[in-house]
């Protein structure tokens, strides 16, 4: 603010807040980490992105078998920036929480990843993503989605998430890209906590 006469200028840099109204920022209504193969980099930042705004708890970046080479060694120097875009994107969506950016593992490291529920989006047979989640739910449920790379998975990491007790399941026939599958499945999954407790 300023304060003008007719012989000087005062001016103050002090700023002047009222709050009108409080804004609402519910929890996400079931805690899921979204392991994503690494793809190319501006495709990943836009799984980042609207993986945040769809309330995901976690993000980690996994180096699968068709992962473009040098993509894993990388994404050292790329993590500040998925950082700054998933903090941009919880701002946006009036989130109260930050996702995590976990360093990147590979594959192997990957299927260990803990959660009550884990889930291995595959584009071969396997049941829908909604028929196979639970019928009872909890808000403190942790889910785990393991999402492939360009290309798809190969039989040897379908063999090896199988072995792990990871759970394959479908988006339907369609052959869908990576960032396009990772918004539909955490949409499915969101919705259906959500219907659990009829929250909006």
């Amino acid at each position: 603010r300023c304060l003008s006469d007719w012989s000087s200028d005062v001016c103050s840099s002090d700023l002047l807040f009222r709050i009108l109204e409080p804004i609402d920022t519910p929890p996400p209504p079931v805690r899921i980490t979204l392991c994503a193969a690494i793809i190319k980099f501006d495709r990943f930042d836009w799984t980042v992105e609207k993986a945040t705004e769809l309330g995901v708890e976690c993000i980690l970046p996994v180096e699968a078998a068709r992962t473009e080479k040098g993509l894993f060694e990388a994404t050292g120097k790329r993590a500040e920036r998925w950082r700054r875009i998933a903090r941009e994107s919880a701002q946006q969506s009036r989130r109260s929480t930050i996702p995590e950016i976990l360093p990147a593992v590979r594959f192997g490291q990957a299927l260990k990843q803990d959660a009550d529920y884990r889930y291995f989006l595959d584009e071969a047979a396997a049941p829908p993503l909604l028929s196979a989640l639970p019928s009872n739910l909890a808000s403190s449920d942790r889910v785990a989605v393991l999402l492939g790379p360009e290309g798809g998975w190969t039989d040897d990491e379908r063999r090896l998430s199988h072995d792990a007790a990871w759970r394959a399941v479908s988006l339907g026939p369609q052959i869908l890209r990576a960032e396009t599958a990772a918004a539909a499945a955490l949409a499915v999954l969101t919705a259906r906590w959500l219907t659990a407790y009829n929250r909006t």
